[in-house]
């Protein structure tokens, strides 16, 4: 699996079903604006939570976690006020989590990973 937006469709997919397992509702999938992208936007109890998907295959430019830098979280929160303006009725408490994939060359997944209330 060489071309990267297949991986990033897949793991957006792999991710969204993760969290409705864990008890999320999916609001967006690929929330887009001119400031940036949100991967999903979710709801987790009374929490508005703003998802950044990271799918690797194998290890060798490091774990997918590993790849959200600081900018990119500040990023989703620019991109998250917008969503915030566009739908008041969403939850007012808001966090970050990340979800990280590791692939097999075959496209299997070897690890699935929820890491909630992301800071950097």
């Amino acid at each position: 699996m060489k071309d990267k937006k297949v991986l990033g469709r897949l793991g957006e997919k792999l991710a969204a079903s993760l969290l409705r397992r864990k008890g999320y509702k999916i609001l967006e999938r690929n929330f887009q604006s001119r400031l940036g992208e949100i991967d999903i936007v979710a709801v987790d109890g009374d929490t508005l939570v703003f998802v950044e998907v990271k799918a690797r295959i194998g290890r060798k430019f490091g774990l997918p976690e590993e790849a959200v830098r600081p900018w990119k979280l500040k990023a989703i929160e620019k991109v998250g006020a917008y969503f915030r303006l566009l739908h008041p009725e969403t939850p007012e408490a808001q966090r970050i989590d990340v979800v990280a994939i590791e692939l097999d060359e075959d496209g299997k997944v070897i690890r699935q990973e929820l890491i909630k209330n992301t800071t950097g």
